[in-house]
């Protein structure tokens, strides 16, 4: 359990990030856990802007051709429950490295959807780049049940 202990640490920020990344990969790697990888993140901010519906195909085509991209998806806001940001729309882009989204961005496709996404939203996006890790309920489940199994039987956090 010492990757327990410091996964502990990285979560609460003792152990800096970079380091922390080995651990994801030890920890994680043979439980199922999907690992990391970075994304970016498009707020749109209204979806009503002339040309915007014409050029969002092309948008997407431009975007998926981006070397490097592994998955995407589209939500459509539908409710802000708190705060002033007004978004109508989040679409995504999933890269395995953060260099390999930088380098998607910098390619001839990544600059074409770069520039149609400014034209269509005149401007009124905001780009944020994240670093993404995900895992499903059944295999977190597994997780907590071996924890609590762990505790239960040393009577020891």
């Amino acid at each position: 359990m010492i990757f327990s202990s410091i996964y502990k640490f990285l979560i609460f920020g003792i152990i800096p990030r970079k380091i922390s990344y080995l651990f994801d990969f030890l920890y994680f790697g043979c439980q199922g856990y999907n690992g990391l990888m970075y994304k970016l993140i498009i707020l749109i901010e209204s979806a009503a802007t002339p040309g915007f519906h014409d050029s969002w195909p092309r948008f997407l085509n431009a975007a998926e051709n981006i070397p490097g991209l592994r998955r995407e998806s589209t939500s459509r806001i539908s409710q802000v429950l708190f705060g002033d940001a007004q978004y109508t729309l989040v679409h995504e882009l999933y890269f395995d490295t953060l260099p390999a989204l930088h380098a998607g961005l910098a390619s001839p496709s990544g600059k074409e959807a770069g520039k149609l996404l400014q034209d269509m939203t005149g401007g009124r996006v905001k780009l944020l780049i994240a670093d993404h890790s995900q895992d499903d309920m059944e295999n977190i489940r597994k997780f907590r049940k071996r924890e609590q199994d762990g505790i239960n039987q040393t009577g020891r956090a």
